[in-house]
């Protein structure tokens, strides 16, 4: 059994040794990448720009698509980099502390999907207290507070993994995960990967609880309107969060199917590539696409864009 000082490196497998595919697959992370930042750096833009877009809404909408962009530039740009460059290995302060970082931005989204249905909650079921109850130090303390909870949620397990000794360095993954380099451990980790499923789960049906109960009391709130007109519009405004939040549960569901240990490890790459890498793809364009005053607000900033460049 050697000292875990004596590994320096860890060296990260990535996701296929085939040539021609990892060709391929860096033209699709670095495609999805550039789409991912460009959406959610919009969403962001006009969030900041435009006057109709200062609501609790899209103050939340502009913090989930930071942590989408701080989620998948901690994973993606390094993971090309070693494409490039054939470099697979990684030093452990910096596996560390990607790991640290993909874990505090991934929490972070699922308290912050939480925060967001109850604020469509607050938006729908309370509409006359809103501006009362949401107002602007209230969101404010609810983000710091998804980042707190997701800052004390990963702490113990990564000062725990930092006096593991290890035996190995080859990471069966494209980025420092925490279940891979447990694995590389020369103690029997057995209890402290049955901790973190524990503690992943407990996250995610806490988070799905409130998601759940605050729908709940929106379906039932929108069932009671008088007129078709406004169910639907009462429904238009969750629609796109909705969808979003069964992305983002949907994937990590499916990381604790674990069919065998060999097919574990491929259903997990291709999740966590729809987690960091295609989701944050497909959040913006769902956000604009099916929202009219995104929309609005995305044509007034071309159209001052186009005026002025003409000037």
């Amino acid at each position: 059994m050697r000292n875990h000082t004596l590994v320096t490196t860890f060296i990260l497998l990535g996701l296929t040794e085939d040539p021609k595919w990892q060709i391929v697959i860096f033209f699709f992370l670095l495609i999805t990448y550039l789409l991912s930042i460009t959406g959610n750096l919009i969403i962001i833009l006009l969030t900041l720009l435009d006057s109709h877009l200062k609501t609790p809404m899209y103050f939340f909408l502009q913090k989930f698509s930071f942590l989408e962009i701080s989620l998948t530039s901690t994973c993606i740009p390094r993971f090309l980099a070693s494409i490039v460059t054939m470099d697979k290995t990684i030093s452990i302060e910096a596996c560390f502390t990607q790991l640290f970082a993909a874990f505090v931005f991934g929490i972070a989204q699922f308290f912050l999907l939480a925060v967001m249905s109850y604020d469509r909650y607050v938006a729908i079921c309370r509409p006359l207290h809103y501006t009362t109850i949401m107002n602007t130090r209230v969101c404010a303390l609810l983000f710091g507070a998804c980042c707190l909870i997701a800052l004390l949620a990963i702490c113990p397990g990564v000062i725990v993994s930092l006096g593991i000794e290890f035996c190995d360095n080859i990471i069966e993954h494209f980025f420092c995960d925490y279940s891979p380099i447990l694995k590389l451990s020369c103690l029997d980790t057995r209890f402290m990967q049955l901790i973190n499923f524990v503690f992943a789960v407990i996250i995610l049906l806490i988070t799905l609880a409130l998601v759940m109960f605050s729908y709940g009391k929106i379906i039932s709130t929108i069932l009671r309107f008088p007129s078709a007109q406004q169910q639907k519009k009462a429904f238009s405004t969750c629609s796109s969060h909705m969808i979003v939040v069964s992305i983002s549960y949907g994937s990590c569901i499916f990381m604790y199917i674990k069919p065998s240990a060999e097919e574990r490890i491929a259903l997990n790459k291709v999740v966590a590539i729809l987690t960091i890498s295609v989701a944050p793809v497909l959040n913006p364009f769902i956000y604009t696409l099916r929202n009219k005053q995104v929309k609005e607000a995305l044509k007034d900033v071309i159209k001052k864009c186009t005026s002025a460049t003409s000037k």
